[in-house]
């Protein structure tokens, strides 16, 4: 005898959705569940109240994905309530910028306006960078 598969609710949609921002599969959800690392049911209330105060599932998706990235690029954990508490501020919600510094030699390097040079600091001191531009390596600082 087959089982028959259920059709997945919008809310366990969000869930799941919620889940899949937060970097896991279906697959892994289900077997955390098993191992009661997670436990889905705690996320299905605020699930169905953000479907209520976003209106639509594609909205309420979006709001996920919205505070997912803000609280990603400033290092921050989120859940689904987060989403309710930051519902007022969605539009003003932008990840935070990768800022990329220059080095050379994996020495930081500075541009000076008033000399119109680069200069490359090495273990406190400034050097006169008399290189190539396409030699400074541009790194993701965090």
């Amino acid at each position: 005898m087959k089982k028959k598969e259920k059709k997945e609710t919008n809310i366990q949609k969000i869930v799941n959705y919620y889940f899949k921002t937060k970097g896991l599969n279906l697959e892994e959800i289900k077997e955390s569940a098993k191992k009661k690392k997670i436990i889905y049911s705690r996320h299905v209330r605020p699930a169905k109240e953000l479907l209520e105060l976003a209106g639509s599932l594609s909205k309420a998706k979006e709001a996920i994905k919205k505070v997912a990235n803000w609280a990603i690029s400033h290092h921050l954990d989120y859940t689904i309530e987060t989403v309710f508490k930051r519902w007022l501020e969605l539009d003003k919600l932008k990840p935070k910028e990768v800022v990329k510094k220059p080095f050379y030699d994996d020495h930081p390097m500075v541009w000076s306006d008033a000399k119109q040079k680069w200069f490359i600091i090495i273990d406190g001191e400034w050097k006169e960078f008399a290189g190539d531009e396409k030699e400074i390596e541009w790194k993701v600082i965090k």
